[in-house]
């Protein structure tokens, strides 16, 4: 009886020591952003945060791509696409929005916009969906490659969103100026939580906020 309670003493404090390393190593990996962040702060000083109004504004003129990959979309994608046309203030964008050839609802949905308004270009891919989405967005990577050759231009940054996503009026503009500083930018995410849903809305606002 008093071997069997070494045994299980011993794998007790074996096991502890193990999950006491991966706890340090794990906090030692956030340790190292908040030092970075409170480093960037030091050197930055009281440097006022930029904001629309301060913007600079940017070096050179340029197209802004957004990607939109779209798999079984058909019940969002149409409001999805009419509401960033209606809101984006940037004079030079195109979305493009990447379909598959067995996904007819999404298609028509999508084209229905894009007759209306030529910033929209539609893309189906060779395959049926769905694929991955980095299948996708090669798919329209190859597209705006093709279409930059055509016009003789060189779009100057892609943006990715989901179909789901409301987009700031403003971002395109963020965008514009600081690439010509950093080789990439990201916006926080403001999750949205629907009120006749709130165990799944609530679900992914929290996950946002913990990867936030």
């Amino acid at each position: 009886m008093g071997e069997s309670l070494w045994i299980i003493d011993a794998s007790a404090r074996e096991l502890l020591l193990f999950a006491g390393a991966g706890l340090l190593l794990g906090g030692l990996d956030d340790l190292l952003v908040d030092l970075v962040f409170i480093v960037h702060r030091l050197r930055r000083g009281h440097e006022p945060r930029l904001s629309v109004a301060t913007l600079p504004p940017p070096r050179g003129s340029g197209r802004i791509a957004v990607f939109v990959a779209a798999w079984d979309e058909v019940a969002v994608i149409g409001r999805m696409l009419s509401t960033s046309l209606d809101r984006y203030e940037h004079d030079d964008y195109r979305i493009y929005v990447g379909a598959y050839p067995n996904d007819r609802g999404t298609i028509d949905a999508v084209a229905a916009v894009a007759e209306r308004d030529t910033r929209i270009r539609l893309v189906i891919g060779p395959r049926d969906g769905p694929t991955t989405k980095a299948d996708c967005l090669n798919g329209l990577w190859h597209a705006l490659r093709r279409d930059d050759a055509r016009e003789a231009l060189q779009t100057k940054a892609i943006v990715l969103h989901d179909a789901e996503d409301v987009v700031h009026a403003q971002e395109l503009r963020v965008f514009d100026s600081l690439i010509d500083r950093y080789d990439v930018v990201q916006l926080p995410v403001l999750p949205l939580v629907d009120r006749g849903a709130r165990l799944v809305s609530g679900h992914y606002a929290d996950e946002f906020a913990e990867a936030a």
